[in-house]
């Protein structure tokens, strides 16, 4: 049995079976762009964590749209880039009590393309060194996501460095 206790724009919150509390969420992409060491980022005011994040170029899927679509049209809206995509990887943002299904894409043959962000979205992006990403995050000093951080694994592994 399941209850819906809260709709709102993004999530909505559901109790299963009079026990489970649950997010609903809409699935999501984030994109690896990698240029030798460096990577490149979306740095963004993230209220709900309380601090400014770097985290991989992301966004929610839209209803019928396939998540290559999704990554393409978010890595064009905040970085003005695209380029061939291949999936890496898929994973639960939170399986404990969410929903959410990130897909994680490399670009590849990187070229710019016209994009436009969100209305209401303030980010910059910059280029960093994927291995002192990874050590500020792991020292406390960057907050970032799960994703971002599977994101910069591969791109170490692939240039065979290891954190």
């Amino acid at each position: 049995m399941r209850k819906e206790v809260f709709r709102g724009k993004i999530i909505t919150v559901a109790v299963l079976d009079d026990h489970w509390e649950m997010v609903e969420h809409a699935d999501a992409v984030a994109v690896l762009v990698q240029r030798g060491r460096s990577v490149l980022g979306v740095i963004q005011d993230r209220p709900a964590v309380g601090s400014r994040t770097w985290e991989l170029p992301a966004g929610l899927i839209d209803p019928g749209e396939t998540p290559e679509r999704a990554a393409a049209r978010e890595l064009a809206e905040e970085t003005q880039l695209g380029g061939r995509l291949t999936l890496i990887s898929r994973l639960y943002a939170s399986p404990g009590f969410s929903n959410e299904l990130i897909h994680l894409f490399e670009a590849h043959e990187v070229r710019s393309v016209p994009g436009t962000p969100d209305e209401g979205e303030e980010l910059s992006i910059e280029w960093r060194d994927a291995l002192e990403l990874w050590n500020a995050v792991r020292a406390g000093e960057l907050a970032t996501s799960g994703v971002t951080l599977l994101g910069l694994r591969h791109a170490l592994a692939r240039l065979g460095v290891q954190p």
